[in-house]
């Protein structure tokens, strides 16, 4: 599998991991054990590897799609944060 083939989710890949920090520090400022929160994250961030990388030969058809519900979801976990962090949740 070349690199060429993750071109069309290179902004989902980047803008996930972001997301992924995000849900982290959310996750930790709520007091939640850091350990446990490291250890959950590796293990999605390792299933989302096995995921990504096998499953991208299927979903390349899709990539427009998956890239924009992607990006809508990212959006709105970031404003969830945001209004949680403000108190407004």
């Amino acid at each position: 599998m070349s690199n060429n083939e993750f071109v069309p989710f290179l902004g989902l890949l980047i803008f996930g991991n972001i997301e992924n920090l995000v849900l982290a520090s959310q996750g930790v400022t709520n007091g939640v054990n850091p350990i446990l929160l490291g250890v959950l994250s590796l293990i999605v961030v390792v299933c989302w590897l096995l995921i990504g990388t096998y499953g991208t030969r299927i979903a390349i058809k899709y990539a427009n799609y998956i890239e924009f519900i992607g990006g809508l979801i990212i959006f709105i976990l970031g404003i969830q944060s945001m209004l949680g962090a403000m108190g407004m949740l």
